[in-house]
């Protein structure tokens, strides 16, 4: 994806309310930025009410630095599925992914919806470990027959049964989504729909399995800036809606980011989304701490991203930083 040649940029506070200290482990204060860098993280953004109350880069990065989202992808293409229903790509969420996917149908995944996939109910077989070399994950991620991959997934358990969070659903919806765009490319799509309207400020990329004729590999990996992500937190934020066009459907942005079991799944996901209370706030999040969360009554935008957790409950910290906003 190309950058915007009018980037969109956050206001810079001219008195920020940036947090010096923090308190963990019950009472004992810490530097922020010291606990920041102590705990492998790379960029550490506060927004409010599109002001940069807090920005800073560490370990090596700075603001132009790339980094991978891993799973906050996943949250991306929520989003591009919302769009493709206002664009009548696809009906509903209610609709079997053998639509799309006929080749499923053999495998007995004829009763698997496209809801089911969002929510992570579809009780598809899929070995989700990250240290396991012959896993699943490890396929889809490191992989070059991501297609392949899909074509051979059966059911474990009927759909509608239980909540697995697993890549597997979120590689099914790029599937899907591959298909109702009829020639063009899931890429090509999240930057007309996306990244064109919400004018980023660099170019990003989103991985594919191989070079000629690759698959997004949706379920992770778009490769984008600090900066960048916080601006898909402000058009979720705004409930869809970027500065009067409205590009995802506010009743989308609803349903994805609510906190709902009615269907079986689980109250702390929802469309693709983590629901970390339920409060009302949600985030995108990726393995190694890559976060984007979201606080509607702060008006409040916080981006971590990071080499690895460190010793930090992020979603707690999270929390804490929006109540003293």
């Amino acid at each position: 994806m190309t950058a915007s040649p009018q980037p969109f940029t956050f206001y810079a506070a001219k008195n920020p309310r940036a947090p010096k200290v923090l308190t963990v482990g019950g009472n004992r204060e810490v530097v922020f930025d010291d606990y920041l860098a102590s705990n492998e993280s790379v960029a550490f953004l506060i927004i409010q009410n599109d002001t940069i109350q807090y920005e800073k880069y560490f370990n090596g990065y700075e603001q132009s630095s790339v980094v991978a989202s891993f799973s906050m992808a996943k949250s991306v293409t929520s989003m591009l599925i919302g769009c493709a229903i206002a664009d009548g790509l696809i009906k509903s969420v209610d609709e079997p992914i053998t639509n799309y996917l006929p080749e499923l149908k053999d495998n007995g995944l004829d009763n698997v919806t496209i809801l089911h996939l969002l929510q992570m109910t579809s009780g598809i077989e899929f070995n989700e470990s990250y240290v396991n070399p012959f896993g699943d994950a490890a396929s889809f991620y490191y992989g070059r027959h991501l297609r392949k991959y899909m074509a051979n997934m059966k059911p474990e358990v009927p759909p509608g049964q239980r909540y697995q969070y697993t890549s597997g659903n979120t590689q099914l919806l790029g599937g899907v989504l591959e298909k109702a765009l009829k020639g063009k490319t899931i890429t090509q799509y999240l930057q007309e729909k996306i990244w064109t309207p919400l004018q980023m400020e660099y170019d990003a990329s989103w991985s594919l399995d191989k070079s000629k004729d690759g698959l997004e590999k949706t379920f992770c990996c778009l490769n984008a800036r600090a900066r960048d992500f916080a601006k898909l937190g402000r058009l979720y934020l705004n409930e869809g809606n970027w500065n009067g066009q409205q590009l995802v459907p506010a009743e989308w942005v609803k349903e994805s980011t609510k906190v709902d079991t009615s269907q079986g799944s689980a109250s702390h996901y929802q469309y693709q989304w983590w629901l970390p209370s339920q409060e009302g706030d949600y985030m995108a999040q990726g393995i190694l701490g890559q976060y984007v969360y979201v606080n509607p009554a702060k008006n409040l935008i916080i981006v971590r991203l990071g080499k690895d957790y460190g010793k930090a409950s992020w979603q707690t910290i999270f929390r804490t930083l929006a109540k003293n906003y």
